[in-house]
């Protein structure tokens, strides 16, 4: 059962051989020895692709549930035990998961040795329920009611440019001076293309920008803004280096922009493993001293601004 799910979250049976440690062979038996029990053919097999079939479809959709049952019965009656130990199943974005996560796994392994570690980096967010994942590590909520959440860090947002495209553009004063400018357009999920959503003085208020660059990746928007090519939203965990260098400035800091608070998101459970909750505190404690250490970007703004308390 764990294999066909592997076979058909990798798309691949070589891949999901080696991650049971099975030659392609003895996995291939595997398979075909579930489907002759079965009767049913699961997978439709070429040599250069792999899909499921509706019994497939049907026997996958059992299969991730029955396991995640197993998986917390056994949780359950280990529950005692003061050592965390198991496979923890771990789904980042990309980008964040590639630079912060990735190294934090690294020292969480260290720490707990006996914690078996397995992270997915995606662009759009997964479905923890149905694809058997143990947390996700998100900026922003997920409109997920089935999902339980733990904010790990705030993460305001903040327009900003480089000194070089302010001096040759001029700075904007007022949300409707942004018509005006270009702005660079960091495509997410499914976000409005080039719709801004301020809050100033309690008053909700849209902007619809336009800029000749635009981007999925953040990476790629952020180099376009350090190279003088606009105005980019940017969440202060992002732009404290860069204010402190010099290469970017703050703009109307009196427009609040929604946060992307860091989020640690897991399914709803009455048990929650003992090696989860160890990677959650692990990420919390981490991101707190971060915090703690940053204050770098509260210098780069007004005082009325800074005092600002993060939403919940």
């Amino acid at each position: 059962m764990q294999l066909f799910v592997l076979i058909a979250r990798l798309g691949s049976l070589a891949a999901a051989a080696r991650a049971v440690d099975l030659t392609p062979p003895a996995a291939t038996k595997r398979l075909a020895t579930l489907e002759s029990r079965l009767g049913v053919r699961l997978l439709n097999r070429t040599t250069r692709s792999l899909s499921l079939t509706s019994e497939g479809e049907t026997y996958l959709q059992h299969a991730t549930r029955i396991l995640a049952d197993v998986r917390e019965m056994e949780d359950a009656v280990s529950q005692g035990r003061a050592v965390p130990r198991g496979l923890l199943r771990v789904n980042a974005t990309l980008n964040f998961g590639r630079t912060s996560i990735a190294p934090l796994v690294s020292a969480f392994a260290k720490r707990y040795p006996e914690v078996e570690v397995l992270v997915e980096v995606t662009d759009r967010p997964v479905d923890l329920v149905d694809t058997g994942f143990d947390l996700a590590v998100r900026f922003g909520e997920l409109p997920d009611k089935r999902l339980n959440a733990r904010r790990i860090m705030s993460n305001r947002r903040f327009l900003c440019a480089s000194p070089a495209y302010l001096e040759s553009h001029g700075t904007p004063r007022t949300l409707a001076d942004l018509a005006g400018h270009r702005c660079i357009i960091h495509r997410q999920n499914d976000d409005a293309y080039g719709i801004w959503r301020f809050l100033h003085h309690e008053h909700s208020e849209v902007v619809k920008v336009h800029g000749m660059l635009s981007s999925n990746d953040g990476d790629i928007v952020l180099g376009w803004a350090l190279d003088g090519h606009g105005i980019l939203i940017r969440s202060e965990w992002d732009l404290a280096k860069y204010l402190d260098s010099g290469r970017l400035r703050i703009v109307l800091p009196d427009f609040e922009l929604p946060s992307a608070d860091l989020y640690v998101y897991y399914p709803e459970r009455r048990n929650l493993p003992v090696r989860a909750r160890a990677f959650i505190d692990f990420l919390a404690d981490h991101f707190k001293a971060a915090v703690d250490g940053r204050g770098s970007v509260r210098e780069h703004i007004p005082s009325k601004v800074r005092s600002r308390k993060a939403r919940p």
